[in-house]
């Protein structure tokens, strides 16, 4: 099937005890067994439940993997790939990624003798500087949040497949729409989603996918023992999600491309970041990697200064002033407070996430009333 039929119905089958074609809600907790372990499959609904074998089944199947993991929010499904590990561990993370991914990494798992480092890997050959004995696990999104960096992953899985080093992959920005991680050498990829798998701001959800059997064994172990687990009704709206995730993509991409080369033009901007740009850093790579270039963008002001970012995210209606990104309405965001505060300031500017910067992500309403609102609130 090609990826649109796929989305539609690739993991779903019609229910069999009805024919109803929408997978049903199984909200219960637990299933009756006709004997001490006789059972259909089902015992207790943490392990198992049907409307989120469903989603599982659909989620590896859209990533071109054969196992599926679903939780409860992004960062459960981050908690169970870092579970993996063992204290004296090392991962290398890539510097620019998203504020909570940092703040597990750093004040979490820190804390039990997980040691991390924090690199750009825009040379994805930079992250040989950083193996040791000790490295188990390379950690990176793209494009990156929220500076729109883009990590060759091919380079990146052939750099871990060297070295029998897992390659993790956060393909929440793009989704899989537009990139395939495991298709290029992944062992993991995660989601939050959130975001553009659910589609429509009414669900918290996460996700893993992987090929390989014992990895999954693992992570379905974890899922499991530590119950990071999502409720049926949520698996039932990412399942909803998915079946129009090929034609909200094609509309986040049209309309992100005209709002970046808007904002591109306008005398108060200083700088777009947007990987669609010919010009931008690592373009060729994201056109050999990825099918389009998403709805993801992030801008800064000639007038760097929080109070002018202020301004403009006070001065938009269309464009919501709200955490989160993916939803079927546009968002604008400023990620210094609000996705990535737990980053120490110093560390985020020398990264290049400086105070005036502001994130979008651009929904499918009419391109041309999204731009009209943001010149409103530019000036």
């Amino acid at each position: 099937m090609k990826l649109g039929t796929k989305l539609i119905h690739a993991g779903v089958t019609p229910d069999p005890s009805t024919g109803a074609i929408m997978t049903p809600i199984f909200q219960t907790s637990t299933y009756v067994q006709s004997a001490p372990g006789q059972h259909k499959g089902y015992e207790y609904a943490r392990t198992q439940n049907p409307t989120r074998d469903a989603l599982q089944n659909a989620l590896a199947a859209i990533e071109n993997g054969k196992f599926g993991i679903s939780f409860g929010s992004g960062l459960a499904a981050t908690d169970a790939v870092m579970k993996l590990l063992n204290p004296g561990d090392e991962v290398i993370a890539s510097n620019d990624l998203y504020g909570g991914t940092y703040r597990i990494f750093t004040k979490i798992f820190e804390r039990y003798g997980i040691k991390f480092h924090f690199i750009g890997m825009q040379d994805a050959q930079n992250i040989r500087n950083y193996i040791n004995t000790n490295t188990k696990l390379i950690w990176i999104e793209t494009p990156t949040n929220p500076l729109l960096n883009i990590i060759d992953i091919a380079a990146c899985a052939h750099i871990a497949g060297e070295h029998k080093i897992l390659l993790a992959v956060d393909n929440t920005f793009a989704s899989p729409y537009l990139q395939n991680p495991l298709d290029l050498g992944a062992n993991i990829v995660v989601h939050s989603a959130t975001k553009y798998l659910g589609g429509h701001s009414d669900v918290v959800h996460g996700a893993i996918i992987v090929k390989d059997e014992d990895l999954a064994k693992q992570l379905y172990f974890i899922q499991n023992s530590c119950g990071a687990v999502p409720g049926p009704q949520d698996c039932f709206l990412v399942l909803r999600g998915l079946k129009t995730l090929h034609v909200r993509m094609q509309r986040h991409c049209e309309n992100g491309a005209a709002v970046a080369h808007f904002l591109r033009q306008h005398s108060k901007v200083a700088k777009v970041y947007w990987c669609g740009f010919e010009d931008h850093p690592n373009h060729a790579i994201a056109k050999k990697q990825m099918r389009g270039y998403g709805g993801m963008i992030s801008f800064t002001l000639k007038n760097d200064s929080i109070e002018a970012a202020t301004k403009v995210l006070s001065g938009t209606h269309l464009f919501s002033l709200a955490e989160s990104l993916g939803g079927v309405e546009s968002l604008i965001g400023h990620p210094a407070s609000m996705t990535h505060a737990s980053i120490p300031r110093e560390e985020r500017i020398s990264n290049g996430l400086v105070d005036s910067l502001i994130r979008l992500s651009v929904g499918i309403e009419d391109a041309d009333d999204l731009i009209a609102d943001l010149s409103k609130a530019i000036g």
